[in-house]
């Protein structure tokens, strides 16, 4: 059946992914993003509506004759602290309100790994506490709750909380490792490497979004973790990029607790790309069950680590010369290297 789907955030990397995917399956998309839609593939397919979330007429608008919300749009870690607050949380509380305004069969809300905080225990299960660390950490726990307060209003609600997600279109992070890749350096790693790392391919997670909008609401109105089946560590399976890329370098280890100190201080005078998240977590081990969506969705994820790496790595070469130049704050482009480009000429 035919269906019209609400993508907030429809001009970002899930988005675009998740247009081309529903489109594949004959749905109708309506995308809502700050940023214009410039997918040409695509745009002449979708209704694209340039505006944003924390705007209550345009979010009604774009609510108009949808079935299903996806909503994806987050302010990322790298965004001011007030956007992130104002995006993740007010914003988010305008689409569920508008949703139970313009009764939309169901809303799937994009959450996170990330309300986990830094965890002390592994495997982690949908009840354990929510503990987000930073702005962004805390308002995915918040913008849950709001999710929850509309579920137990009656709307159909499913929250996501996918681990980070990788594969055609994403850059971010990962173009930092991917570019020290193709240049053939060395990479390193915090710690020894040889923790469990879980990632997930888009593609994955655009299956868990089809099956949380087709399956019957007493199986979706739930939250799941979302996440590689089949994972390694964080040494073997960036070793594989490095082994795909041919140049014979290899995976780093590098002291810790050293290198997150440094880490820190060059958060604090901007000269680094990553934030506590990310660089807090690296060197630890990382990963979800997903057994309840396998046996309430049927989740089977297709891609491993090395797999969604790999590929996101292919498509990366293949499309090097579209964002060469470009930088930011989003998955979509890559992100400043900082002092890190210092450290690249010395591996």
């Amino acid at each position: 059946m035919t269906q019209t789907y609400l993508i907030t955030g429809g001009a970002g990397f899930l988005g675009i992914n998740l247009t081309r995917y529903l489109l594949a399956k004959e749905q109708r998309v309506v995308s809502l993003d700050l940023a214009p839609f410039a997918y040409a593939d695509v745009k002449d397919k979708i209704t694209a509506i340039t505006g944003d979330i924390r705007d209550e007429a345009v979010v009604s608008e774009a609510m108009t004759d949808v079935d299903i919300v996806v909503h994806t749009a987050a302010a990322l870690p790298l965004y001011k602290p007030e956007d992130i607050y104002s995006t993740d949380i007010e914003g988010s509380h305008i689409v569920f309100e508008q949703a139970a305004r313009h009764q939309v069969q169901r809303v799937i809300h994009i959450s996170s790994t990330a309300v986990y905080g830094i965890p002390d225990h592994h495997p982690l299960l949908e009840t354990d506490d929510l503990l987000g660390v930073g702005p962004y950490g805390e308002s995915k726990v918040k913008a849950e709750s709001i999710a929850q307060g509309y579920r137990d209003q009656g709307l159909c609600v499913s929250i996501l909380r996918p681990k980070s997600f990788i594969g055609p279109e994403r850059l971010g992070v990962f173009a930092l490792f991917y570019d020290w890749a193709k240049d053939g350096k060395n990479f390193p790693v915090l710690g020894s490497g040889n923790n469990l790392y879980q990632y997930l391919d888009v593609e994955d997670l655009c299956e868990a979004i089809w099956c949380c909008a087709t399956l019957p609401c007493e199986k979706t109105n739930d939250t799941f973790n979302i996440g590689a089946k089949e994972y390694g560590t964080a040494r073997d399976d960036f070793q594989a990029v490095l082994d795909y890329a041919g140049f014979g370098k290899k995976i780093v280890p590098i002291p810790e607790a050293p290198a997150i100190f440094v880490l820190r201080m060059l958060e604090l005078i901007g000269m680094s790309p990553l934030y506590k998240w990310v660089y807090e977590t690296a060197g630890k081990e990382s990963f979800v069950s997903i057994e309840k969506a396998e046996t309430m969705l049927g989740f089977a994820p297709k891609y491993s680590n090395k797999d969604a790496l790999i590929r996101n790595y292919q498509w990366y070469l293949d499309n090097l010369d579209s964002f060469a130049h470009d930088s930011g704050v989003t998955h979509r482009v890559p992100w400043k290297q900082g002092a890190l480009s210092l450290a690249k000429k010395v591996f």
